[in-house]
């Protein structure tokens, strides 16, 4: 993985965890995937471990879950 990928719902608590960290990596540097928007992506934020968003998979393939927005199970 060359990028960090950021996963959120849309929700107050993502949109601001998405501008925070706009603002400390490059938008060069990070995919911005609403699963909200695009439910098709859920599967494979679940297979990089991701169990709630806000959520940043690092490019080592860490996953920060930020702050609690809405677990996985609730965006299927």
């Amino acid at each position: 993985m060359s990028k960090a990928v950021f996963y959120h719902a849309g929700c107050p608590v993502c949109i601001s965890a998405e501008q925070d960290l706009l603002n400390l990596i490059p938008e060069n540097q990070v995919e911005i995937i609403h699963l909200g928007e695009e439910k098709s992506k859920v599967e494979a934020a679940e297979k990089a471990g991701v169990k709630s968003v806000p959520a940043l998979v690092t490019p080592n393939g860490n996953v920060l879950h930020i702050n609690f927005g809405a677990s996985i199970e609730d965006l299927k």
